[in-house]
């Protein structure tokens, strides 16, 4: 006589993915979401300038202030992505301080302009950065 033998079922919950820790592997990794498929080097970040609407230079009906109006400041735009930082004499990396998504403020002159896809994009030193802003 043959035993019939049950197999046992657990139903295991899946576990989500681990991040990834290391800043410039998450930068790659949102970069290949977003499109832009580019991953600066060493302390150099890459930015999104912001829009009038976002900066808040046109009012919320649609009213544009023109330039002659506002006090010059620095720019503004969101991190899209980051190198891996700073090589430092010792031969240590030093990782860059602000991250993917964040809105900074950097020097007005401090960047290079860059088209991908269409969209312009800053790439910008670290040391250029002045701020991050907090929303």
């Amino acid at each position: 006589m043959k035993k019939k033998v049950k197999k046992a079922t657990k139903k295991v919950a899946k576990k989500p993915a681990k991040k990834v820790t290391k800043k410039g592997a998450v930068a790659k990794t949102l970069t290949m979401k977003t499109g832009v498929g580019v991953q600066p080097l060493a302390d150099r970040v890459l930015v999104r300038p912001l829009s009038p609407e976002e900066m808040g230079t046109t009012t919320s009906f649609g009213i544009i202030i023109p330039d002659t109006a506002q006090k010059e400041k620095p720019e503004q735009g969101t991190v899209v992505a980051v190198g891996d930082g700073k090589l430092l004499d010792d031969g240590s990396v030093r990782p860059v301080e602000v991250s993917v998504g964040d809105r900074v403020m950097f020097s007005k002159y401090g960047f290079d302009e860059v088209k991908i896809g269409g969209v312009e994009y800053y790439i910008i030193s670290e040391s250029n950065i002045l701020a991050k802003i907090s929303s």
